[in-house]
Parts: structure tokens; C-alpha cells; sequence
């Protein structure tokens, strides 16, 4: 074995790694949400305004759905051996949704902003559509 070759299998070792570690932490993360979410249920009976309490467990909601896609693609990475630009983008709109929801939770909406927000989401999905589309080769 040469010295790049020997090179080339310590970069893979210790990418792997750093996915793995990556991915415990991830999982860890996704736990400690998921239990803080379950919690949090009980403010919908507590809390002297729903209004809050729907606007923080909505949130919680969508960040775990956001740390399962980060997931997905971590563990897409190991399988493709790439990262596939269609779960990129699927992460990206399940961010987009959330902080929108934050938005409108927050009050004082625009109808203009709305539309931006709206025609943002609606060009990531035309962007997922064109990446599953058009897949690349190997």
C-alpha cells in the first residue's frame, strides 16, 4: 500500500467517525427534544394562554422534524457515499415551514410577507422537484 492510498483510507476512517459522533449526537439531541416535547404537552392545560403553549409545542414539533432530516441525512451520506441534494433541500423547507410558523405566531403579519414567505417555500419545492428529477448518475 502507498503512501496516498494509505492516506485516502485514514480520511474514510475518520470521516466515518465524525458521522458517527455526528449521528449519537443528533440521536442524543432528538431525545432530550422529544422528552422536552412530551413535557411540554401539559402546558396546553396549564398555560393561561393556549395561543403560547401551541406556539412552543409547534415549534418543538418542527425542530424535531428538522433534527430527523439532519439524521436521514447523515445515514443517507453512508449509504450514497454523497449527500444527496434532495434531502439538502428537504431539510431546507422543513426549516423554512418552521420559522414561517414562528413568524405567524409572532403577530403583526403582512399579507406581502406571506407571499415571500410563500414563494420561497414554493421555489424549495420546485427545487426537491428538479433534484428528484434529475438525479445524477454514478
Amino acid at each position: 500500500m502507498n503512501l496516498q492510498e494509505s492516506i485516502t483510507a485514514f480520511y474514510k476512517a475518520f470521516i466515518r467517525l465524525v458521522f458517527n459522533v455526528t449521528i449519537v449526537v443528533l440521536l442524543i439531541s432528538l431525545s432530550a427534544a422529544l422528552v422536552r416535547t412530551i413535557l411540554e404537552i401539559g402546558l396546553l392545560f396549564t398555560e393561561a394562554t393556549v395561543r403560547l403553549s401551541i406556539k412552543e409545542l409547534l415549534t418543538n414539533i418542527l425542530s424535531l422534524v428538522i433534527i430527523l432530516e439532519l439524521i436521514r441525512a447523515f445515514v443517507d451520506y453512508f449509504e450514497y457515499e454523497r449527500v444527496r441534494i434532495e434531502v439538502l433541500v428537504e431539510i431546507l423547507i422543513a426549516f423554512m415551514i418552521r420559522e414561517f410558523m414562528i413568524f405567524i405566531f409572532a403577530g403583526n403579519v403582512k399579507a406581502v410577507e406571506i407571499a415571500l414567505w410563500a414563494l420561497g417555500i414554493v421555489l424549495l419545492l420546485g427545487a426537491r422537484t428538479l433534484a428528484v428529477i434529475f438525479k445524477p448518475t454514478k
